[in-house]
């Protein structure tokens, strides 16, 4: 290993154990990838919210908006957070707007994904869409 690349790896290894002796709380965090099933590739360009319920008699905090990259995924530098708290969050994925994009119209003017988080843990969640429907599930 080069010094810089040694230097990386344990910056890196440092990130994510939490540093020797670091007194840094860890969260849990967020990964999402949507998927077109129509054409079997990533659906590059899908609008979305990210939402948390702060107080269920108030409305939801909105904490991002942002596209997909051409992976069906969030850039590294999207605004999503990427340490999350315990509660309910929301992603809501305007499909509408994508699909008119694509040439078709959509059955589902949106898709809206509720979820909570109890502990520190990655949540993975993965979209698979068409015109006409859609499915998702916790993912790893």
């Amino acid at each position: 290993i080069t010094h810089g690349a040694g230097r990386r790896a344990a910056t890196v290894q440092s990130h994510l154990l939490g540093g020797e002796g670091s007194d840094e709380v860890h969260h849990a965090f967020l990964t999402v990838h949507a998927l077109n099933v129509l054409t079997g590739l990533p659906a590059q360009g899908l609008a979305m919210h990210f939402s948390k319920l702060e107080d269920p008699q108030r409305p939801w905090a909105e904490l991002m908006r942002s596209k997909t990259n051409p992976d069906g995924r969030l850039d590294r530098n999207s605004p999503m957070p990427r340490e999350l708290k315990p509660g309910t969050y929301k992603l809501r994925f305007e499909t509408r707007e994508y699909w008119e994009q694509q040439g078709y119209s959509s059955f589902y003017p949106y898709v809206e994904i509720v979820f909570t988080i109890t502990e520190e843990e990655k949540v993975h969640i993965p979209l698979l869409l068409s015109p006409y429907s859609y499915t998702t599930y916790r993912g790893s």
